[in-house]
């Protein structure tokens, strides 16, 4: 279950705080956050080749991706999910696709003038808008009420975290939450999770990425280590 944390306050100097934690089978493999492709910024899926959160800088706009819930794509038409935030981070919208070729999604936009979601379901195709306020998107879609216990958990905390003035911070707080706040990953709340499956492969959190999304740019920081809130690295600005 991926997770997408956003804090939107549009009169803020940092209108948008964006943190995706990624969760996925440890076999699959990847890359960190680099310009893979011509002018955007995302780690990059080695099995399928897209990503689940690309940000192009020249914009500003990040697009998140999240795996949803309901009809599954014909398998002899499937296409790879990944190409989403590529192609929303760089139009600034979801393209016109023949989405019946993909499987479920939660696909975020986000800039300094705010954040919106395609959510498709594998017949029908919703979009939020998102107000301002603090909000949790799960595979379940966005979540409002305390029926998922993560969410219940960790949404009033990043309500109450502080805000930073400029993108230099203090983010330490930020960090501390978006890699999990401490919690074990087995407890049914923990957003940064590792699941031994009877087949022997592993389900785990492979990395999270917090966002500062501004008018005159974007803050990307990254970690590879999603329990080490001391692990993160400037991705962007270089």
């Amino acid at each position: 279950m991926c997770t997408v944390a956003l804090s939107v306050e549009p009169d803020a100097a940092i209108p948008l705080i964006m943190v995706g934690v990624r969760d996925e089978f440890t076999g699959r493999p990847w890359v960190p956050p680099d310009e893979h492709w011509p002018g955007l910024v995302g780690g990059r899926d080695l099995q399928a080749g897209g990503t689940w959160l690309a940000v192009d800088p020249a914009s500003g706009r990040a697009g998140a991706l999240l795996n949803g819930h309901g009809v599954l794509a014909d398998e002899r038409r499937r296409r790879s999910r990944g190409d989403l935030p590529l192609l929303a981070a760089a139009q600034g919208r979801l393209p016109d696709l023949d989405l019946s070729r993909y499987d479920p999604f939660h696909l975020v936009l986000g800039e300094a003038g705010g954040a919106r979601m395609w959510s498709w379901d594998g017949s029908g195709l919703r979009v939020t808008e998102f107000p301002p306020g603090t909000h949790m998107i799960v595979n379940s879609g966005w979540e409002e009420g305390e029926e998922n216990e993560r969410v219940a958990f960790f949404r009033p905390l990043f309500a109450e975290a502080a805000r930073p003035l400029t993108v230099e911070g203090p983010w330490e707080e930020w960090a501390f939450l978006a890699t999990g706040a401490g919690l074990p990953p087995e407890d049914p709340r923990a957003m940064v999770i590792r699941r031994e499956l009877p087949d022997g492969r592993v389900f785990a959190s492979l990395s999270v990425t917090m966002l500062a999304l501004t008018p005159s740019g974007i803050r990307y920081d990254f970690t590879g280590a999603p329990r080490d809130p001391g692990s993160f690295h400037r991705v962007l600005p270089r």
